[in-house]
């Protein structure tokens, strides 16, 4: 046991290396890290047996024997993804790169609790893993997004409003305990950059992702890092006062919060009063779609009170890309046409120069894909992948 850890020591040096994809030789390796040849062999047998990389062929000789390649194996270990919302579950099962290899979706209410909610994550992550002929002990960990504000640190939701029972509740412990890998989680809308950040913007620096839908949220990036804030509770614009919300009540106690007036919830409620029956953002946006008039005109009207709030934000944060995403942003152009229409009138020209605002890419996709890639990030650290090769 003491040689193994002597030999694995460090390995996650290498494997860093070689996760962009491209094969190198040990001398390769050796140059780039600036490592004695026998060091690197011995890191680079020890995840050769950890299965995280393999041989890739040889490469040109230069006189004798060709040298060997290695790259990095992203099948070697999958994770399960769950992207929690106030009424609907997503789940995937990925790779190492975030590409997605299985994915289900259920409506799940997540009142009911979090034994009911989480026992659901676990038995169909099995599932899935069994659908792609996996076991438990080929799983890399599994990411989480909750619905509510979370300390990243311990994994718990804190002060919830949509989520009774979860408050201070050990998810990563419960979840552990049943399949024992690492468990992190993060609220939604987090998970949500990260996955939009990975899959369409990798180089953009400075990144905000809002979700519109039974709530509003916003998730930031900033040199490639999700900034949380001091208790988990940045980009909580949902409470944010606007002027066209004056008077209206919203679910924190507080009265004319965005969330009030531009929320799947509110435009629901708003179009059900005008004699256009809805029950919550997925009527809005079916609506919207078989062309309805009112509902075309509600949802230019919400993009425009996010646009009130993001116009600041726009002057304070100088983002470079803001992402629109979530239930709401399904029904096409005209969200986003309205978020555009304030942002370009209330920000400062130097701040919306060279401003990107669009509809997401990765779409309903997002969170678990950024669950994923939290997760990778998180264990193929070099920290933290040294303890995987020694345990492998």
């Amino acid at each position: 046991m003491t040689e193994l850890r002597v030999t694995a020591a460090g390995a996650g040096t290498l494997l860093r290396i070689l996760r962009d994809g491209r094969p190198r030789t040990r001398s390769e390796l050796a140059s780039v890290t600036g490592l004695a040849r026998s060091t690197v062999t011995q890191r680079v047998d020890a995840l050769l047996a950890s299965g995280l990389i393999g041989p890739a062929g040889e490469a040109a000789s230069t006189g004798g024997r060709p040298p060997t390649t290695f790259s990095f194996r992203p099948d070697a270990r999958v994770v399960v993804a769950a992207d929690l919302g106030a009424t609907h579950a997503r789940l995937a099962l990925t790779d190492m790169t975030g590409t997605v290899l299985a994915e289900e979706r259920a409506d799940l209410d997540i009142a009911l609790g979090p034994e009911p909610v989480l026992d659901w994550v676990v038995d169909r992550g099995r599932a899935l893993l069994d659908g792609a002929g996996r076991e438990v002990p080929d799983l890399l960990g599994v990411g989480i997004g909750l619905p509510g504000p979370v300390e990243y640190s311990t994994g718990r939701a804190v002060n919830p409003p949509i989520m009774p029972g979860w408050d201070n509740f050990d998810v990563p412990g419960y979840v552990g305990a049943r399949l024992p890998v690492p468990v992190l989680v993060d609220n939604d809308v987090n998970i949500m950059a990260v996955g939009e950040h990975h899959v369409a913007w990798p180089t953009a620096s400075h990144l905000m992702f809002v979700k519109v839908a039974t709530g509003i949220g916003c998730g930031i990036v900033s040199e490639g890092r999700v900034y949380r804030g001091a208790q988990g509770a940045a980009g909580d614009m949902g409470h944010i006062h606007v002027p066209s919300g004056a008077g209206r009540q919203c679910r924190c106690g507080n009265t004319g919060c965005l969330e009030a007036v531009a929320s799947g919830a509110a435009l629901a409620e708003a179009l059900t009063a005008e004699g256009v029956p809805a029950r919550g953002a997925r009527d809005v946006v079916e609506l919207s779609r078989n062309g309805s008039v009112p509902a075309l005109r509600a949802l230019r009207q919400a993009g425009r009170d996010v646009g009130e709030v993001l116009a600041a934000s726009v002057n304070m944060f100088n983002p470079s890309v803001i992402v629109i995403g979530g239930a709401l942003a399904l029904a096409g152009d005209h969200l986003l046409a309205g978020v555009r229409e304030i942002i370009y009138q209330r920000s400062l020209p130097l701040a919306t120069e060279h401003l990107s605002i669009v509809s997401s890419t990765a779409g309903e996709s997002a969170g678990v894909i950024g669950a994923a890639v939290t997760v990778i990030e998180h264990c193929l650290s070099p920290e933290h992948a040294d303890t995987l090769v020694t345990r492998a």
